[in-house]
């Protein structure tokens, strides 16, 4: 397969995944609570907030163009005005280590994780919540150049439902945890304020939204629209008036009229529960221009948590297979990013789920490259 000139391939990671000891950070706090969603606390991850030159190298060895990381509020910013230098020193080293790979950096300025101190007084869903947020946006802006791609915020709908994961009553047998439409607003306006700060380091600023491929069961159209907006469209539209537009994908899901369906007995699944179904980068993308057309457009996350190199491979050049048929339609694809370079902490789900290109020793952080990692020459 061909692709445009100057398109980005990539693998992708998140900085309280893989750097270890994100004690700051509200995530670290509610691993360690008595009554924890989370099959384990993060503790040292890959220790990568230390072995950081290693992993780009390895990033580059793969013959990838592009990496996606994202730098840690929480670090920067450990209580409300008091930054960090030496933190954003650090991430200094970790972007100019990047180029200096001959990769281009893509920035994610907030993963998931906030401080502790934003968590405690209300989050997303507080009154300033985005004053703070641009007040941390304007302190790295230092750190970004001209032409740099920078997410704003990493998922934005998943933060949302993630902000409820602790409610047992807001849960359900299938699909993600009703929305918090405060935290909801609160991130876009937060959005809309970090776009602006961007922009005037001449740096293209967007956000990567989680793509769910829902699918309508014949006469449930309107129940699947009602599910989607709060979960997926809101989030595509605020991005009409960005410079670019990420599509995190990885499965699909039915909607029928009561809601959305578990997965079908018959399914070939993922270590995540997730049906196996290489379409969805392509079937995200279709949606993401749809509701925010004109809008460039990349895949920022695409993958899948499996102990099989050979299904990681067979995923990977179907889906690219796809997003190659979006582009061919006339669709602006400017990059697909794989998800994730290192097997690495998944959130709840702790260190089960296996995306990494790179396995990693838990005791001796000793990366180990896996056959898989080279789906570069596999795809073009």
């Amino acid at each position: 397969m061909t692709f445009p000139e100057g398109f980005f391939w990539g693998t992708a990671t998140a900085a309280h995944q893989i750097e270890g000891n994100n004690i700051n950070s509200d995530w670290w706090e509610l691993e360690h609570r008595a009554d924890t969603p989370c099959a384990e606390p993060s503790g040292d991850a890959c220790d990568s907030y230390h072995r950081y030159p290693e992993d780009i190298a390895i990033v580059a060895g793969l013959g990838l163009n592009a990496y996606r990381f994202s730098i840690e509020w929480a670090r920067i910013e450990p209580e409300p005005g008091e930054f960090s230098r030496a933190q954003i020193e650090h991430y200094r080293r970790v972007i100019d280590t990047t180029r200096q790979a001959g990769l281009k950096p893509f920035i994610t300025l907030q993963h998931f994780t906030t401080p502790r101190w934003f968590h405690q007084r209300g989050g997303w869903a507080a009154a300033d919540a985005a004053d703070r947020f641009a007040r941390y946006v304007e302190e790295v802006l230092p750190l970004l150049t001209r032409d740099e791609y920078v997410c704003t915020i990493n998922e934005p709908n998943i933060a949302s439902a993630l902000s409820r994961l602790s409610e047992p009553a807001t849960m359900q047998t299938a699909g993600l945890p009703a929305p918090d439409i405060a935290v909801s607003d609160g991130l876009s306006r937060a959005h809309h304020r970090a776009v602006e700060i961007v922009r005037t380091a001449g740096a293209h600023a967007g956000w990567a939204v989680a793509t769910q491929a829902f699918h309508a069961l014949p006469g449930a159209e309107e129940q699947a629209a009602s599910y989607a907006y709060e979960r997926e469209t809101r989030f595509l539209q605020a991005a009409r008036e960005d410079d670019w537009l990420g599509v995190q994908a990885y499965t699909r899901t039915f909607i029928g009229p009561d809601g959305p369906l578990p997965v079908a007995p018959e399914a070939k699944v993922t270590q995540t529960g997730w049906e196996y179904w290489p379409p969805a980068a392509a079937f995200g993308l279709r949606q993401a221009t749809k509701i925010a057309p004109g809008v460039p457009l990349l895949v920022t996350e695409n993958g899948i948590a499996t102990d099989n190199d050979q299904d990681r491979l067979d995923y990977v050049a179907d889906a690219v297979a796809h997003v190659r048929a979006v582009i061919d339609e006339g669709i602006d694809v400017r990059g697909y990013f794989y998800w994730s370079l290192l097997d690495n902490f998944e959130w709840a789900s702790g260190y089960g789920p296996k995306f990494g290109l790179v396995a990693v020793d838990p005791a001796t952080f000793q990366r180990t490259v896996k056959s898989s990692a080279r789906w570069i020459d596999v795809v073009r």
